[in-house]
């Protein structure tokens, strides 16, 4: 699954938030400062183009939903970013932030306890 350009993972959070809706109802939804409308139209038609979402034509508009939650998505970008930066080895991902103190033995405590509670009886 292709990383999405900050402008697309802006405009997918919206649409997974609504599960779907116009172009028009997406922008009123966006940070400020917002994108002119047919900046977010494009971005969502390239979005559809790379299979992110799906559109329905209602009179002279376009609806378009999800095809790929965010869950999806979350998991196939975080397994890229494991596998490009820390050789696929999430201990090394863990291990980068421990080092770099942007973790705490406490936060690690709780990040094992989540492990074992998953762990198969």
């Amino acid at each position: 699954m292709n990383k999405l350009t900050t402008q697309e993972e802006e405009a997918m959070l919206v649409i997974w938030k609504n599960k779907g809706s116009f172009v028009k109802d997406f922008l009123d939804q966006l940070p400020e400062p917002r994108p002119p409308y047919t900046t977010l139209a494009s971005t969502i038609r390239n979005l559809e183009r790379k299979g992110y979402l799906k559109s329905e034509k209602l009179g002279n508009t376009y609806r378009y939903e999800p095809l790929i939650s965010e869950e999806e998505y979350k998991k196939g970008f975080m397994s890229g970013f494991v596998s490009d930066y820390f050789r696929n080895s999430f201990k090394e991902l863990v291990a980068f932030f421990a080092e770099d103190k942007k973790i705490s033995a406490d936060e690690l405590k709780e990040i094992i306890d989540l492990i074992e509670k998953r762990k198969p009886s």
